[in-house]
């Protein structure tokens, strides 16, 4: 299978603009993920190799009830960009291209990566928006020297028109798939409106405005969707929820949903579908690539461990059924182990109780390749916030909670974030249903 070709006579009225022109994708963080991703895509379009795990290249959603009950690809419900209109750019802190650092990266055999040694070669990183402070295991130098957050704000507004203009596109959306940073505790002094965020940086607050901050500030401003795909507080803000508002703009986060969360967002459910107590689930991973080189510092590991320890909690309720999710110990541990670089393996030791309260386990070993697994969600990501910009939707994309592990959600009203994997499927269809002009409904298949 090549990239999936829409077909056009499927396709309802709907009011979504129409994917006009190139789609300019800018990414920060030129590593494992990002190149893994943008080879992945190069070698689709030219057909030799195919996009699988991308759900808007294989998904199929059911539209229609009864007689005009049909299953179409969402690129015949909604107008997507296709793969082959995707142009990529980048930041990072080293200066090698994308060949270069693909190659470093180790993820991919040279057979999938040489067909496309010309275009990697192209894509050479921009200078970084980046403070050590925030990720001290890195020392490249490929970074921006600007005085204050604000002047980095405004080198990376030049950076997505000077893209835009030489690139020659229409749209651009930005993608954080760089490295976590040093957990930033929300602060409603700072956070808490759009004049305090802006404030902060024209005064240059480092304590307060992590590096990510500038690199959404500048999307947004300059109409573009930003995504974190790191657990970094970065949008989940409200003053980044005022921005986004103010510009229109549709913005997603906190952190891809790649392996164990994902293992623990599916499996959760089946535990509460069948009434069946937890007392404890223990999550470890080992990995060995610049991710867990970047968690193994305590202050960057604390920001991915608020991530992932929010999953249980809001799928097994304890005021829902405190006799059986009640008193549930939850530990979350990542360690660096270099042998095995990109290939991340995770445990989930889960000690559940069932009639009459007699103790069982279940031991679940997922050997997966970090990077393989974040690639579609990338294009997902990008090609659905593409959309919803086109589609007039703006601010936090909840719909896009199926790929992330940590959702944004509005917690300054007491809201709480959709964990529950099957009901963000159920939202991610009814999306894409609304915005083909089909009616949303509840139904899982």
């Amino acid at each position: 299978m090549q990239a999936y070709k829409p077909n056009n006579l499927n396709m309802k009225k709907s009011n979504v603009k129409p994917a006009d022109g190139k789609l300019g994708i800018m990414v920060v963080g030129c590593g494992a993920v990002a190149t893994t991703f943008m080879t992945g895509v190069l070698m689709v379009r030219k057909g030799l190799a195919k996009p699988i795990g991308s759900m808007t290249q294989y998904d199929k959603i059911r539209v229609g009830k009864g007689a005009d009950k049909k299953y179409l690809h969402y690129a015949d419900i909604v107008p997507l960009a296709t793969l082959d209109d995707i142009v990529f750019g980048c930041w990072d802190v080293y200066p090698q291209n994308a060949y270069q650092a693909a190659v470093y990266a180790e993820v991919l055999k040279a057979k999938d990566i040489e067909p496309v040694r010309e275009e990697l070669e192209q894509i050479v990183p921009l200078k970084a928006a980046f403070d050590k402070n925030y990720a001290k295991r890195l020392d490249g130098d490929n970074v921006k020297d600007c005085a204050t957050r604000w002047d980095l704000v405004l080198e990376l507004k030049k950076d997505i028109q000077n893209f835009k203009k030489e690139k020659g596109v229409s749209r651009v959306v930005v993608i954080w798939a760089a490295s976590t940073e040093i957990f930033v505790p929300y602060n409603e002094e700072v956070h808490g409106t759009l004049a305090a965020l802006e404030k902060a940086m024209k005064e240059d607050d480092r304590e307060h405005i992590a590096p990510s901050m500038c690199y959404a500030y500048a999307a947004l401003t300059e109409g573009c969707p930003f995504i974190m795909g790191a657990p970094n507080t970065t949008v989940d803000i409200p003053a980044m929820w005022e921005l986004a508002d103010k510009e229109k703009m549709p913005i997603a986060g906190k952190d891809f949903k790649t392996g164990q969360t994902l293992v623990k967002s599916g499996f959760a459910p089946i535990l509460k579908v069948r009434n069946l107590g937890l007392s404890g689930w223990f999550s470890t991973n080992i990995l060995g690539n610049r991710d867990g080189l970047v968690l193994d510092e305590p202050a960057n590991f604390r920001t991915k461990e608020v991530s992932k320890l929010s999953t249980l909690e809001t799928i097994l309720r304890k005021e829902d059924q405190p006799d059986l999710y009640g008193d549930i110990y939850h530990k979350v541990r990542i360690n660096y182990y270099p042998p095995r670089n990109d290939n991340k393996e995770g445990w989930d030791n889960i000690d559940i109780f069932g009639w009459m309260g007699y103790p069982m386990q279940i031991k679940i070993n997922f050997l997966c390749r970090d990077s393989i697994l974040a690639a579609p969600l990338l294009l997902d990501l990008t090609l659905l916030s593409d959309l919803a910009a086109r589609a007039g939707r703006y601010g936090i994309q909840r719909f896009l909670s199926f790929f992330l592990k940590s959702p944004m959600h509005d917690f300054t009203k007491g809201e709480e974030a959709v964990n529950n994997l099957f009901d963000q499927y159920v939202m991610l269809k009814n999306a894409i249903r609304e915005m083909g002009g089909y009616e949303a409904d509840e139904e899982m298949d």
